[in-house]
């Protein structure tokens, strides 16, 4: 075969693999994101290589041009470079999941975040501030045992704010349980045609709101904002985003597309359980926070705000900007 039909052949699946590596990445830096449609499937890069590697030997064989031999031996370099490279620690896997991935993921997911926040926020605010106005409308929303518990918690007097017992470390582990359960019942009830995550995050948006608006209406404003300002920023935002991987499984079974259901289900639940991870990953900052900082009395609110204020920065340049620039691509 003369080298014009050799390389006519198969320039094209050259080219292609060419354009694979350069978006996976050539030696350590690797590209975030869904590959092009057009590039080849990350399960076919192993026989490629190995036909690769066959074509580089017919060159050699025959004689073809220099020029020729050198491209195939490049490609072939990078592509053992790239497949056979010793993979990093898991440790370092997981710093980049949390970092770059995570992040990137939310923001792949923007509208379903959008939605599941309004659906939490709105309910929120609406019932805070309808109690400012109407107090008494707390009795439909609470039963009398959680409004004294509620009280009892956050009475000025207290030594401890939000809690009246327990060491922090017993809290610690007990807030873990608690807020990761939320996390993953608001996810896995999306399995109910989204259903189910609508309507868990409606109930915490009004039960939240409910107990801010009553104690912000009894005088217990004070201490309860002092309590909650520290682990908001993970422990709300996580319930946001728990919220959208749960809508967004919803949708893959409504509307699949021109996938079929089941493929388009599982394709929702991979997506959902990687932003399950970095759910948990929140719940766990935000239980330790709300445990070892946000139950301390003795730090006055201008220090509670402050700390709050850079935790919130922290989380949104985070959700926003990770993931971005230094080879990463949305």
């Amino acid at each position: 075969m003369r080298q014009e039909q050799f390389v006519t052949r198969y320039q094209h699946e050259w080219q292609q693999f060419e354009d694979w590596l350069q978006r996976r990445g050539d030696s350590a830096r690797k590209v975030r994101g869904s590959l092009d449609p057009d590039l080849p499937g990350d399960e076919t890069i192993p026989e490629r290589y190995r036909r690769l590697c066959q074509h580089l030997a017919l060159a050699r064989r025959r004689g073809y041009s220099p020029q020729l031999v050198e491209r195939l031996q490049q490609l072939m370099q990078r592509g053992h470079n790239l497949l056979y490279r010793t993979p990093p620690p898991r440790w370092q896997r997981a710093v980049e999941f949390l970092i770059a991935d995570f992040p990137q993921l939310v923001r792949n997911q923007a509208a379903a975040m959008w939605v599941a926040c309004a659906l939490f926020v709105l309910p929120l605010v609406g019932i805070f501030v309808l109690l400012q106005y109407q107090p008494e409308l707390i009795h439909l929303l609470l039963d009398p045992r959680q409004i004294a518990q509620m009280e009892k918690m956050y009475d000025p007097a207290a030594d401890r704010l939000g809690r009246d017992s327990g060491t922090d470390w017993a809290m610690f582990g007990h807030y873990i349980m608690n807020n990761i359960s939320i996390g993953l019942r608001t996810f896995a009830s999306g399995l109910l045609a989204g259903i189910g995550t609508v309507l868990v995050l409606l109930f915490n948006g009004i039960t939240i709101g409910a107990v801010a608006g009553h104690l912000q209406q009894v005088g217990f404003g004070d201490p309860f904002w002092r309590f909650v300002v520290g682990h908001a920023p993970f422990e709300l935002t996580a319930i946001v985003i728990a919220g959208g991987a749960g809508l967004q499984l919803g949708l893959k079974l409504l509307a699949p597309g021109r996938k079929r259901r089941i493929d388009a289900l599982v394709e929702g639940g991979i997506i959902g359980a990687r932003l399950c991870l970095g759910v948990a990953f929140m719940l766990l900052v935000a239980a330790f926070i709300e445990a070892f900082w946000s139950s301390t009395a003795a730090v006055p609110a201008w220090g509670k705000y402050s700390v709050s204020a850079v935790l919130w920065v922290l989380v949104l340049l985070w959700l926003g900007r990770g993931g971005r620039g230094g080879g990463h691509a949305d």
